[in-house]
């Protein structure tokens, strides 16, 4: 049997009127009386239809290939099943993040992606994640565990591993002198990134490795100011936390008389397709775009049709990209 409006309010004691309106997942219902009703729709076997339905994908970071990459993945892969992605920019632990679902969540909203939004940040405001548990609006986050603590999907890289790749390579290379250049304190992955340096130059015996971390905005600019500070320093190699960092990087090198990868070597993080044909092509650790717009398609379906998805951080794995901004540590 085909079950209905008339079945689900029947089974939960409520009108119809309070049915649509939580299936639709619109303001004025109570909260037990939500309850009520999604328990019923559970026990009936009902599932939301999820035509012309809005995915809103919240990131900062809109100029960068490798979000809007990974934005047009997940709208590709969802367009099929009746799913409009909408691509929100906001600044992470801004109001941007609320203001946005407080303008669409009555015009149909299905999910939220948290693309290195909010997600990202040790101190965010957790208010836009209540106002979606509220409404039972699922959510899932891209390179970055929620604040709340919450339970929920999460697709990461593993930022920890593309650090201790890019450390290798260069220590192979015969660099002990290895700077880095990440994020600011407090954001997730460039304190991950930052771990997994130390740790990495740690296990070669390099104990002061700490002193060669510069924390820069996650820009052209930021790399480009942290490269003179980290050639006074003495370092012969540095890591980026961005590609576009490590084109500022380069940029500060080549400002400062030297050249790469002769005198230093450069690695970037990301792995976007413009990399191959910067000058020179840029050595960079690359995410896994397309595997991770298919994890959170895949459990963003699963979560609108009602089904449960495994909640947690699931963490892929970077690949190393070698190119021409790396080469041996000079001689002198």
């Amino acid at each position: 049997m085909k079950v209905g409006i008339t079945e689900i309010a029947g089974r939960a004691g409520v009108s119809e009127a309070t049915v649509s309106r939580v299936i639709n997942r619109r303001q004025g219902v109570a909260e037990r009386t939500r309850d009520a009703v999604e328990r019923a729709m559970a026990e009936l076997g009902y599932e939301r239809a999820v035509q012309g339905q809005l995915v809103a994908v919240f990131t900062e970071h809109v100029s960068n290939p490798f979000f809007t990459d990974v934005a047009e993945r997940i709208e590709s892969a969802l367009a099929p099943h009746g799913l409009k992605t909408v691509l929100c920019p906001v600044f992470p632990g801004g109001v941007q993040e609320r203001d946005y679902i407080s303008a669409i969540i009555d015009k149909g909203i299905a999910a939220v992606v948290f693309l290195s939004a909010s997600n990202t940040l040790d101190d965010a405001d957790t208010e836009v994640y209540e106002i979606l548990r509220t409404r039972r609006i699922p959510y899932v986050g891209v390179n970055g565990e929620f604040a709340d603590g919450v339970p929920v999907p999460v697709f990461s890289t593993d930022d920890r591993l593309a650090a201790e790749l890019a450390v290798e390579h260069l220590h192979r290379l015969g660099h002990r002198a290895i700077g880095m250049v990440s994020g600011p304190t407090g954001n997730r992955p460039a304190d991950q990134r930052v771990r997994g340096f130390v740790d990495a130059m740690a296990r070669h015996g390099l104990t002061d490795a700490e002193r060669l971390v510069i924390r820069q905005s996650y820009t052209v600019e930021g790399g480009q100011a942290a490269a003179g500070t980290l050639l006074g320093l003495g370092a012969t190699a540095i890591v980026a936390a961005s590609d576009f960092m490590a084109l500022g990087v380069i940029r500060g090198v080549r400002r400062l008389g030297r050249s790469v990868p002769e005198e230093v070597s450069v690695v970037g993080y990301d792995g976007t397709l413009i990399t191959e044909f910067t000058d020179p092509p840029l050595t960079t650790v690359r995410q896994p775009t397309e595997r991770l717009a298919h994890g959170v398609s895949r459990s963003l379906l699963d979560l609108v049709g009602g089904r449960e998805v495994p909640a947690g951080e699931l963490l892929f794995d970077p690949e190393l990209v070698v190119r021409s901004t790396t080469g041996p540590a000079p001689t002198t």
